[in-house]
């Protein structure tokens, strides 16, 4: 049994979590869709007083893994840490659907991979017009209609006196989806004096994999990763991506691993930055909120651009039904949330929407477009490399995905 019992102890069951956790309030008002619900059935499973059901498997399925919970609880629950190992439990012992298993399997041929995941995003539009199995229907929508295949420089210098040699992870959907992230991230910490390495050939962290139950190979992905920056021989891992900044910063690497948001929060900035009149919707990742503990950093960042005006979407703690795989596992309790989070934005009147986690700008702009009120959704690193670039508030606008 991978579960510790001694984790599962911590829980009081004092019911803090539930206003936060997305699957008991705005979805099911299950105590067994709660943490503490679910803390309830990991006791059963360690005492053998319940079994691998597929009623039971379902409402772990059903957690997001958004942390939510560890935000509101007073008593130090490490949640994150339960849901991993009985995840872990069940990809060991339960057998899967047919159909479950080979969408499972089908994500983690692809999505790690690059070369493969462009190919796939490439048959996207002709997926939608085939009569698909209902399974993997969820592949081809939320497939998004932009690609980036910008990439940074191996070595981009450091601008003026160096402050320090960092590393930048590229990532397998950020360097597909997201390659124009990463080159804007590296020019932003170059210009404020950082030399920033990106080796060629990274592989997948393995943040997917950990979040899905396949636990042992999220954390070897990690430490081969952690091996690749420490022979580039940076000081510092830096991220961009909230889902695998939280896996590497657990993972134990023996590498400091830091949010840029964190990095460029904790120097004073170091390039001008020019004018950008928008009002800018941030959203809080839940990998950056709850799993990291990094709220006031990105808000930072942004404040140190003259004329921008900050909008404050509600229900920040609320999940947007990313999650890792959730919103291909979990299409219809993931739309919901989606469509919440997205009105949500558009409640705050902003000009663009930003968010720090590729998943939750993936999933939010689709929200969003299916709405009919498509925004310009941007990294808050974007909007910063901008400023510093001096890009006018409409060139920026013009040229955002969508």
């Amino acid at each position: 049994m991978t579960i510790d019992p001694s984790l599962i102890d911590d829980c009081v069951h004092c019911g803090f979590c539930l206003p936060t956790c997305p699957t008991y309030g705005p979805l099911w008002q299950q105590e067994a869709d709660s943490p503490r619900g679910r803390i309830w059935l990991m006791k059963g499973l360690v005492e053998g007083t319940v079994e691998l059901t597929d009623t039971l498997v379902e409402h772990f399925d059903r957690c997001l893994g958004c942390m939510a919970c560890m935000t509101a609880c007073p008593s130090g629950v490490k949640y994150d840490r339960l849901i991993e190992q009985t995840r872990a439990e069940i990809e060991a012992r339960y057998d899967r659907s047919p159909d479950d298993w080979f969408l499972r399997s089908l994500v983690f041929s692809v999505f790690p991979h690059p070369r493969r995941l462009r190919l796939a995003l490439g048959l996207a539009p002709v997926g939608r017009h085939l009569p698909l199995p209902g399974s993997l229907r969820p592949l081809v929508d939320l497939a998004p209609p932009w690609r980036s295949s910008d990439a940074p420089p191996e070595v981009t210098p450091a601008a003026g006196e160096r402050r320090g040699r960092v590393g930048l992870l590229a990532g397998c959907v950020q360097s597909v989806l997201f390659g124009d992230v990463n080159a804007a991230t590296a020019r932003v910490l170059a210009a404020e004096g950082f030399e920033v390495v990106v080796p060629r050939g990274q592989a997948c962290c393995g943040a997917l994999h950990l979040h899905a139950g396949r636990r042992d190979e999220g954390h070897e992905r990690a430490h081969r990763l952690a091996e690749r920056f420490r022979k580039a021989g940076v000081e510092q891992l830096v991220v961009n991506a909230a889902g695998c900044g939280s896996h590497l910063k657990d993972a134990a690497l023996g590498l400091p691993v830091a949010d840029v948001s964190e990095v460029l929060a904790g120097e004073v900035p170091r390039a001008p930055r020019m004018p950008l009149p928008l009002r800018v919707a941030f959203q809080d990742s839940c990998h950056l909120l709850h799993a990291q503990r990094v709220q006031l950093q990105p808000r930072q960042v942004l404040a140190s651009i003259p004329e921008l005006e900050p909008a404050e979407p509600g229900e920040q703690a609320i999940c947007c039904g990313s999650a890792g795989i959730y919103n291909l596992v979990q299409p219809g309790a993931a739309r919901e949330l989606g469509d919440r989070k997205a009105a949500n934005v558009l409640a705050a009147r902003p000009q663009v929407y930003a968010s720090a986690n590729p998943g939750c700008l993936v999933q939010v702009s689709s929200a969003l477009r299916r709405a009919g009120r498509p925004l310009p959704a941007l990294h808050p690193i974007e909007i910063v490399d901008a400023s510093i670039r001096g890009v006018s508030a409409r060139e920026l606008v013009a040229s955002a995905r969508r």
